[in-house]
């Protein structure tokens, strides 16, 4: 054999990385077929392998197909491995060598940088040894080569690595499609892929099979579980309505006086209510007339101001309208010149194009020098006018189209702008609704329990707790602090309260330590986490009458001390010691609030508070103002929930209105987008109908000016002539635009500064503007909050002097008399009632439940019914059901269990399958659509054109042709009807675009151009090569032919066999 020497002129080399993983270096044959010993080194590119039929090429692929692992009969060369041997001998060997560097090399700790496979024949075994660079012995089980195999990806069985010379010969021979599809399956593993899948999905089938028979089982045991546990239940409820019949006839004894001593309560609470509305609506009457005198004052003021405002802001306003159209304007100016400045640089570099053109035709003509009758040429020009009428025509309609699709997109553009931003607007608005239904429904459970405003559930759970271990505490705790404090001035000053001890409101108070410990179990027991507890002395004296005056703040303002009142001297210690309540003064707005906090340098203040919920303070010299905390729920301590209530439910009624109003905007504007993207659509379509028309016409003017340039004899002088008077036009033209676009760029700059100068103009403006306008409608909105409390003011003292004097002084003499009534009343019933049953024992049944004489009568009568009823369907004892019930309900328990755990991994499963099918399904297409784009793309090398179909559902692949002679025609052949070298060409192409879609370290093809005439053996060989360089791996090529014709290059290696021996 020979190698092939660097030639002068190297082939393109693609870049490799240092890997060289899984390349063949060495091949050692002995005793092997035709072959006594043969040791052949391949290069790591291509390697031709040339030599007379006979020579034992075929040989070497058989080796390696025997040496990675295959089966005699995969290799199609003999039926047992022992056929191999060679006549004569009684053993065969095949020695591979293979690279192992790079990143991908397999346990290169323990076979260094190469790999020897050796595998020994015998007649009646053989073994594989696979061994390191040194030679030296590392594993021989067949596990261990096929990790090896599956490492590098190396699948001799699949044509698209090793094709054999049968497997060629069938392969181009083959006109069946269903060998084709066959072929394509294997050779892109989705046969091995698709046969993985179906075994899965077998076994989970069988599994699933299984798991509805073992389910199928237990059903009968369930059923009798389910009728056991209804018995059970009935026999429950015969129990509990025994019980209840015995204790409604002792209910129903009292039932009678307790109804007529209930009368009695709410006919004294009545009396005492109309009897306390006197002096409450006197208070009411005198409190509006005050509140009227204030805001009268207030409102004058206010009016005053609001008038100094509007003459200030009337000229801003008026300035800030005109920055706004100035602006406006030329914003839309400077987008106008860009746009123009866009078009004009696209005309010219249209006309730039056109002198290419022209110089071109110039070139062309001094080419072409054919006779043509004047007839023929003046009837080609009258056809070119026409035509170019109609480009032009084209040219117009299609930029009308373009600005209108333009103006389109801009519209929608916008309109989806305003729906996002009316989006945000509803979503504003839903969460302030939120909010106050959230707030809405706090102040209502507030009103109905006091305590829940300090705490909410948790502390009525809470005090409950409290109660059932009341006799381990030392001292009753005390808490929450909040339920034991009221406002003395009504509710004017709770927001300054609640943010000056708010923190303190929910805290609990209890004697020493151990009680907090107490408590705090208590607290665990509620769920109430992070209960703030205070350990206080119950025995201290009362410290507020204890403070000396000096002591105080010197300051006519409240303090938070002074506006609460306790019955508890406990909590008012707490307060002081802990809150220091006594030096926290309180103020109405923020102005006197920094009067009182830093300037006025009163003594003893600590803190001082607004109504409007600043908190301000000085320690040392530094003077700290923190700002009202929004999140901050305030009203607590109010005497009354109403008021708050009412203002939020107007509140919400507003932001629903709002929130409706920006639902119907947005329905408004969703309807005009989807009118602008139908007008968007239709403008596309006619504008790509544009576009389609105004390019056939192009290419028909085209075609009409290359068959006159074709047969047309005009003298080559004069049309030269009119060529370079239409080029010196056109550049004149060309220099003419180059001007207006320097001016329009000039124009731009201008506007750009123009804009820029409005803007600032603008926003100096706003920034003098905010601050007066601001103030304005502050003043504005608070003008109507006192006309609207004004309004209510007066309104509320007439409604107060007229239920004065019309219904509460009458009704207070009515219900005086009825009470005196029901009083007599009740004394003769409780005579009666205390006959029939001791009121302690129907005290220790809890009551009567709020029931009336009739429903507990009717009732009796009812369960008395039902019990004899039910009594007489059961004869067993309720014991033994429940134990045969546990019985059978231990005995199915783990089965059920286990079942389930059986069906969740199976769903798994069958939920990963369906995964995997999908993708599968997805690559076959997507493989499906390669494999044709990368087949034309080969077939092109020889000005053939072709496709292939792949059908997964019928199992065929067709190859379809079309010739350059056939171009004209149209015809496309099936590869049956070509010639042998353009079957066998076509069928290479087929091949090297399924190679495209596999990986592998090596490739070997043998006999891969017979039936090939010369031409095509060229174009196939350059094909291989080009293809095998830019694929990268290292191929193998063996043929009978001379290869002399394949491009020389430093990484193609060539190797002659030695002729057979005679």
């Amino acid at each position: 054999m020979e190698n092939s020497s660097a030639f002068a002129e190297p082939l393109c080399i693609p870049y490799r990385s240092a890997g060289t993983a899984g390349i063949i270096t060495k091949i050692r044959l002995e005793n092997f077929m035709c072959h006594s010993s043969l040791q052949i080194e391949l290069g790591e590119w291509i390697n031709f392998i040339t030599g007379q039929n006979g020579s034992g090429k075929s040989a070497i692929l058989t080796a390696l197909c025997v040496a990675f692992g295959c089966r005699a009969r995969g290799t199609q060369r003999a039926s047992t491995l022992k056929d191999f041997i060679k006549t004569g001998c009684s053993y065969a060997v095949v020695h591979v060598e293979m690279k192992n560097e790079g990143e991908d090399a397999f346990k290169p700790e323990i076979y260094g940088d190469t790999i020897i496979i050796e595998r020994r024949i015998s007649e009646s075994t053989s073994s594989t040894v696979l061994k390191d660079h040194q030679g030296k012995k590392v594993a021989s089980r067949k596990e261990d080569l096929q990790e090896i195999v599956e490492h590098f990806n190396i699948d001799v069985e699949n044509p698209c690595v090793i094709m054999t010379q049968d497997k060629s010969r069938e392969f181009l021979h083959s006109g069946n499609d269903k060998d084709k599809f066959k072929f394509f399956f294997k050779a892109t593993l989705l046969q091995q892929v698709n046969d993985l899948l179906q075994s899965i999905r077998s076994n989970l089938d069988a599994a699933n099979a299984l798991v509805d028979e073992l389910e199928s089982s237990i059903r009968p045991i369930l059923k009798d579980l389910k009728e056991l546990q209804s018995k059970i239940k009935n026999m429950e409820h015969i129990e509990e309505i025994s019980q209840q019949v015995d204790q409604l006839k002792k209910k129903l004894a009292w039932t009678h006086v307790h109804e007529i001593d209930k009368e009695l309560q709410e006919q004294s609470a009545k009396v005492e209510n109309y009897r306390n509305r006197v002096p409450a609506c006197q208070a009411k009457i005198n409190l509006h007339l005050g509140k009227m005198e204030d805001l009268m004052e207030r409102l004058s003021k206010k009016k005053t101001h609001m008038a100094s405002i509007m003459e200030k802001t009337s000229e801003v306003r008026r300035l800030k309208e005109e920055l706004q159209n100035h602006l406006r304007m030329s914003t839309k100016e400077r987008l106008e010149l860009v746009e123009e400045h866009s078009r004009k640089l696209n005309l010219v570099e249209k006309l730039v194009e056109k002198v290419r053109w022209l110089e071109q035709q110039v070139g062309d003509i001094h080419e072409q020098h054919i006779q043509n009758t004047q007839a023929e040429e003046c009837e080609i020009k009258k056809n070119l006018k026409g035509l170019q009428d109609e480009v032009d025509a084209a040219h117009l309609v299609l930029a009308r189209l373009k600005d209108e699709e333009n103006a389109l997109s801009d519209s929608l553009s916008m309109g989806m702008d305003e729906i996002r931003k009316i989006s945000s607007e509803i979503e504003t608005y839903e969460r302030r609704r939120r909010e106050m239904s959230s707030h809405v429904r706090e102040l209502l459970q507030h009103q109905t329990n006091k305590v829940t405003a300090f705490g909410g559930d948790r502390v009525i759970s809470l005090l409950r707790a409290i109660e059932r271990h009341c006799n381990r505490f030392k001292m009753p705790p005390i808490g929450p602090i909040g339920v034991h404090l009221s406002l003395i001035h009504g509710d004017t000053w709770a927001p300054c309260v609640e943010n000056a001890i708010g923190k303190l409101l929910n805290a609990f108070i209890v004697n020493d330590h151990k009680d907090s410990l107490l408590l705090r179990g208590c607290a665990k027991e509620a769920n109430y986490n992070h209960l703030q507890i205070i350990i206080y002395d119950f025995s201290r004296p009362r410290l507020d009458n204890r403070i000396p005056s000096k002591m105080l703040p010197q300051t006519q303002h409240p303090t938070t001390l002074s506006v609460l009142r306790t019955d508890n001297p406990t909590i008012l210690n707490v307060l002081i010691d802990l809150g220091h309540a006594e030096r926290q003064v309180l103020v109405r707005d923020y102005d006197v609030g920094k009067a009182v906090a830093f300037d006025k340098d009163i003594a003893n203040v600590k803190e001082v508070y607004t109504l409007e919920g600043y908190k301000m303070f000085s320690r040392g010299s530094v003077q700290t103002i923190l700002p009202p905390n929004k999140r901050t729920r305030t009203g607590r301590l109010c005497s009354s929930f109403d008021n708050q209530i009412k203002d939020l439910e107007r509140d919400k009624v507003n932001v629903e209105e709002h929130a409706e109003q920006s639902r119907r905007k947005k329905r408004n504007a969703e309807e005009e987008i989807r009118n602008l993207q139908d007008k968007l659509q239709t403008a596309k379509r006619r504008r790509l109908n544009a576009e389609r028309d105004l390019m056939s016409k192009q290419l028909a003017m085209k075609d009409v000016k290359d068959s006159y340039a074709a047969e047309s004899s005009p003298a080559p002088a004069s049309t030269v002539d009119e060529l370079h008077q239409e080029i010196s036009r056109v550049q004149g033209e060309i220099q003419e635009k180059q001007i207006l676009l320097e001016k329009l760029e000039v124009r731009m700059n201008e506007a750009e500064s123009k804009v820029n100068e409005l803007k600032l103009s603008f926003e100096n403006l706003c920034v003098s503007a905010n601050a007066d306008i601001d103030a304005f409608g502050e003043a504005e909105r608070e003008v109507e909050l006192i006309e609207a409390d004004l309004h209510a003011a007066e309104k509320g003292k007439i409604h107060y002097e007229e239920l004065m004097t019309n219904r509460v002084l009458p009704e207070i003499k009515v219900e005086e008399a009825n009470y005196q009534e029901l009083k007599e009343k009740y004394e003769k019933s409780i005579k009666m009632a205390s006959t029939i049953c001791p009121e302690s024992e129907l005290e220790a049944l809890g009551g009567c439940n709020g029931c009336s004489t009739d429903q507990l009568s009717d009732q009796v009568k009812r369960l008395t019914r039902i019990l004899e009823n039910e009594s007489q369907k059961y004869a067993d004892s309720i014991d033994d059901l429940r134990m045969m019930y546990e019985k059978k309900k231990r005995k199915i328990f783990r089965k059920q269990q286990t079942y389930e755990g059986f069906r969740e991994k199976l769903n798994a499963c069958q939920k990963a399958l369906d995964l995997r099918w999908s993708k599968f399904q997805r690559n076959a297409t997507l493989l499906k659509r390669q494999l044709t784009w990368q087949f034309n793309g080969h077939l092109r090398k020889k000005g053939i054109s072709g496709q292939i179909k792949v059908s997964y559902e019928e199992k065929t692949l067709s190859v379809e042709v079309k010739m350059p002679q056939d171009a004209s025609s149209g015809t496309v052949r099936d590869t049956r009807g070509l010639s042998g070298g353009e079957r066998s060409f076509s069928t290479l192409c087929f091949a090297l675009a399924l190679h495209e879609m596999t990986e592998a370290p090596f490739r070997a093809m043998d006999e891969f151009d017979v039936f090939m005439d010369a031409v095509s053996r060229k174009i196939s060989l350059d094909t291989l090569v080009d293809f095998a360089l830019a694929q990268g791996s290292q191929w193998i090529f063996i043929t009978p032919h001379d290869i002399s014709m394949v491009k020389q290059g430093e990484r193609v290696k060539k190797q002659q066999m030695a002729a057979p021996r005679s």
